[in-house]
């Protein structure tokens, strides 16, 4: 295997991953985490930055953090050192809530178990955008990284480890109607897919009549040898409990609990395009709270239909929460949501928390006091049928992909094709509102399929055809 080399280290749509041991080496963070000090210490012009860390369940993570911790404080950068592993949103609100200048935390997400990842967040506790990490990308290896002893730092003050939890634990409490959330008698299953996600919804109704179980939640690296996606095709544990065990609604997380999925009480997927579509609803409709949507440009047709009926300004953007989060800062947003599951809320961080968005969905069922199956159909009977499917395609490298050897059809199966969005990737729009878009992963080596139609056999038809395409 050759040499790892720091031309390997590039931002994806959420931070920079590859697999361990071949470009996420020790040397390669040492070199990133430099170039990331450079830059802050550039940008703010001030001598006394502080700067969050924390990391996943993944192989290694802890130790890749104390990396981080190591470069941060030989660049004479306060560092507040989680104490364990924690959500990303977790760390994402320690940020803000401690007023550091940026945050570091080790994690893939939701990429396979041999792969690792480095996220920064700015001051706000929201994805560092684009601007920040082009930046920082051109920072590499322009200075000697500076690497510090941390087990001579350990009682000096630029070097403290903290629990980063408690106030988030806190905060998720005070956002919920825990008196409304309290009456309702639910069963409901929480599979945090050996991920840093383990407690957080537990802890937030301990005290009420749910009955919550936990499933998934030990500690393993190799995650089942899966992957920590909420993806039907991962889920197969947790469909078994569902038909089995009568739960009334099951929540998913995936391995950093930044992102949410969900089941129905027969153990059906709930896509989490539907899950932001309910969650407008609740928001809006039960808590009277006010505000514009986000969504990407692969986001579900039903939102577009949602917004247009409750009056609410919807905004569009490519994929990646980086540019959700962008508009979250700037104005008055509602909710913002991806398609593979990140949902951020009004008056918190500009930054996406599957714990939340599963606790709001739970608290709509409280307030509407009936279960998961009934909030569907009434999606249905007021909105019509939408069937949202996706599914990918691996290649050996990013590159392999060019949207330019793409022929251009004038219609898909059957249907003429009416709008071409080119903004980010390839997605075509039918006369019948159906679409199919292309897109290059910005965070592994695959190409990603999306379909929407009015039937599930078209959905699963345009797959197949977007596929044969590429």
């Amino acid at each position: 295997m050759p040499a790892a080399s720091f031309e390997a280290i590039k931002f994806g749509t959420d931070g920079w991953r590859a697999i361990i041991g071949r470009d996420f080496t020790f040397e390669n963070v040492s070199i990133l985490t430099q170039a990331t000090c450079d830059y802050f210490k550039a940008a703010l012009a001030r001598p006394d930055l502080t700067c969050a860390i924390g990391y996943d369940t993944r192989f290694l993570s802890k130790d890749f953090a104390l990396e981080v911790a190591k470069v941060c404080v030989a660049n004479n950068i306060k560092v507040i050192f989680s104490d364990k592993f924690l959500p990303t949103p977790a760390l994402s609100f320690a940020v803000k809530k401690l007023h550091c200048d940026f945050g570091v935390v080790i994690t893939a997400s939701h990429n396979p178990p041999e792969f690792n990842g480095f996220k920064i967040k700015d001051s706000s506790g929201g994805a560092a955008d684009t601007e920040i990490t082009s930046a920082i990308e051109k920072l590499l290896k322009t200075s000697d990284v500076k690497k510090h002893d941390l087990i001579a730092s350990k009682s000096s003050s630029n070097f403290k480890v903290c629990d980063l939890t408690n106030d988030y634990r806190k905060f998720l409490k005070s956002y919920l109607d825990l008196k409304t959330i309290n009456r309702a008698k639910l069963r409901v299953l929480v599979d945090v897919m050996h991920g840093s996600g383990n407690g957080f919804i537990a802890d937030c109704v301990e005290e009420s009549n749910v009955n919550l179980s936990l499933m998934r939640s030990d500690i393993n690296p190799s995650f089942d040898g899966s992957r920590p996606e909420p993806l039907p095709e991962n889920l197969a544990p947790m469909i078994s409990r569902m038909k089995k065990e009568k739960f009334d609604l099951g929540l998913v997380l995936d391995g950093d609990a930044d992102r949410i999925a969900a089941m129905d009480s027969n153990g059906e997927f709930i896509s989490p395009q539907v899950i932001l579509c309910l969650l407008i609803l609740h928001l809006v409709q039960d808590r009277k709270m006010t505000g514009a949507v986000v969504k990407t440009i692969v986001g579900s047709s039903m939102i577009d239909k949602i917004c247009t009926r409750l009056k609410l300004k919807l905004f569009e953007t490519p994929v990646g929460f980086k540019y959700i989060s962008k508009l979250m800062k700037e104005g008055d947003v509602l909710i913002g949501g991806e398609e593979a599951g990140g949902i951020g809320f009004k008056n918190y961080i500009p930054e996406r928390d599957g714990s939340l968005a599963g606790l709001l969905l739970l608290e709509m069922l409280a307030f509407r006091r009936c279960n998961i199956n009934n909030l569907l159909a009434d999606l249905k009977r007021e909105f019509g049928s939408f069937y949202y499917t996706k599914d990918s395609l691996a290649l050996s490298s990013v590159e392999m992909f060019s949207l330019a050897n793409i022929k251009i059809p004038e219609e898909l199966l059957g249907k003429k094709v009416v709008k071409i969005d080119k903004k980010d990737g390839l997605k075509f729009i039918c006369e019948d509102d159906s679409w199919l878009m292309l897109r290059g992963s910005g965070t592994e080596p695959i190409v990603r399929v999306y379909s929407e139609a009015k039937t599930k056999d078209r959905a699963e038809k345009l797959i197949s055809l977007g596929k044969k395409m590429i």
